[in-house]
């Protein structure tokens, strides 16, 4: 049977979006598995979004299916994507994850793999403690966490600004986000998909 991951995010201006293909391809290139996107609802009214100019970029992924708590006991691993909020979560991801309650009561994301990725407005906007602060409830989950290990050598690239932790891949967004996500921060994230799916496949062929 393929390995199932699922790629969950929320993007207010497409870099998530572009860091969750990145990371789906690298999963894809493991073979045998299948890889899912969703996205989270969104909690902004719609006139909102038109104002802050977000619903143009939102076009872009637009057809991307939303996730819901119950598909997620369907993966063998699920990674998440969520831009930075003062140093955390974006409030749609903090209101997906706390409708999960059913599923932390029956157990269903035990033993599945979890990692995460993210993005700020600046080099130093809270990446690591978003993507630890996710963490916590990845553990309440009973999940396996995942980061990315420093054998991917672009972590430590000293040559140019760069996004990319131990804790999972990462993108800076610039604080107007005209930034788009660099090359290296791609493959930081296509590592990062590689590696959460070789691991789910190789816990499914211990449980199998």
């Amino acid at each position: 049977m393929a390995t199932k991951i699922q790629i969950v995010f929320y993007s207010s201006y497409g870099h998530i979006y572009k860091m969750a293909e990145a990371i789906a391809a690298g999963a894809r290139a493991v073979g045998d598995t299948e890889v899912t996107l969703l996205q989270v609802p969104e909690l902004v009214p719609e006139d909102v979004l038109v104002k802050s100019g977000v619903k143009g970029y939102r076009a872009a992924f637009g057809s991307v299916p939303y996730a819901t708590p119950d598909v997620l006991a369907e993966a063998d691993a699920i990674i998440f994507g969520t831009p930075t909020r003062f140093g955390n979560m974006c409030a749609q991801m903090r209101n997906f994850l706390d409708q999960t309650g059913g599923l932390w009561m029956s157990g269903g994301l035990i033993g599945k793999v979890g990692s995460v990725f993210t993005s700020t407005a600046s080099q130093h906007g809270g990446q690591e403690t978003t993507i630890t602060s996710f963490h916590t409830t990845l553990l309440h989950h009973g999940m396996v966490i995942v980061g990315v290990p420093y054998s991917e050598q672009r972590l430590v690239n000293m040559n140019e600004i760069s996004g990319g932790t131990p804790y999972g891949a990462s993108t800076l967004a610039g604080a107007d986000g005209s930034r788009q996500p660099s090359e290296n921060e791609l493959q930081i994230a296509r590592f990062q998909g590689e590696h959460v799916a070789t691991i789910a496949k190789r816990l499914a062929r211990k449980e199998g």
